[in-house]
C-alpha cells in the first residue's frame, strides 16, 4: 500500500487542492488507471466524474437528490469508479446545506446514513472498480464491505486545521 504526505492550502472545494487534483487526475482523468465510467454522488464544484450529484441546486451537478436516493437508483456493478466526498462533520452538513432543508441534517447526523452511503457504492461498484474517499479518517469503505486498501494520501494544511484524508480502495 502507498502511503504518501504532501502539504498543501486547504479549499473549500476539495478537488482544488493540488495533491488531490493530481490523484484525481491519475486514476479518473484521462484514465490513466481506470478507464470508465465514474460517479460523484456528493460532487460540489469541479468534479472529474461523468455522473455528478449535489444535494445543492446551485452546484452545477447532473442531478440534485440526496446522496442516498441518488446512490440507490443506479444498477448493480454499474460504476468503474465511485468518488465519495461528503461533509466532513455535521457542522459541514449545516455550512454545505443550510436552506436547503432540515430533512438532510437530520440524515447526515445519523450513522446508519453513511454505512448505507457505503453499502450502495459497494453494490454501484463493478468488481475491482475503484472508490476514493475524502474526510478526516482513512475508514474508507473498508475490508468489511470486500474493499483492500491501496492508497492513503495525507494533506496537512498547517496551523490548527485538520489534515485532509484520502483512501483509494478496490473492490475485492
Amino acid at each position: 500500500m502507498k502511503i504518501e504526505r504532501i502539504w498543501s492550502m486547504p479549499s473549500r472545494w476539495t478537488y482544488k487542492i493540488k495533491p488531490i487534483k493530481d490523484l484525481l487526475h491519475k486514476y479518473v482523468g484521462n484514465g490513466f488507471l481506470i478507464n470508465g465510467l465514474w460517479c460523484d454522488p456528493f460532487c460540489g464544484k469541479y468534479s472529474e466524474a461523468q455522473k455528478t450529484n449535489d444535494l445543492n441546486p446551485k452546484i452545477p451537478a447532473k442531478s440534485h437528490l440526496d446522496a442516498l436516493v441518488y446512490l440507490r437508483q443506479w444498477g448493480n456493478s454499474f460504476f468503474d469508479g465511485v468518488l465519495f466526498d461528503p461533509p466532513y462533520s455535521p457542522s459541514q452538513v449545516k455550512e454545505c446545506y443550510e436552506g436547503l432543508g432540515l430533512e438532510m441534517f437530520a440524515n447526515c447526523a445519523r450513522q446508519d446514513y453513511w454505512a448505507n452511503c457505503k453499502d450502495e457504492i459497494k453494490r454501484i461498484l463493478k468488481p475491482n472498480g475503484v472508490v476514493i474517499s475524502f474526510g478526516w479518517n482513512t475508514n474508507g469503505l473498508g475490508k468489511g464491505r470486500g474493499f483492500k486498501m491501496i492508497e492513503i494520501l495525507i494533506i496537512p494544511h498547517g496551523g490548527a486545521k485538520n489534515d485532509t484524508l484520502v483512501t483509494v480502495e478496490t473492490k475485492i
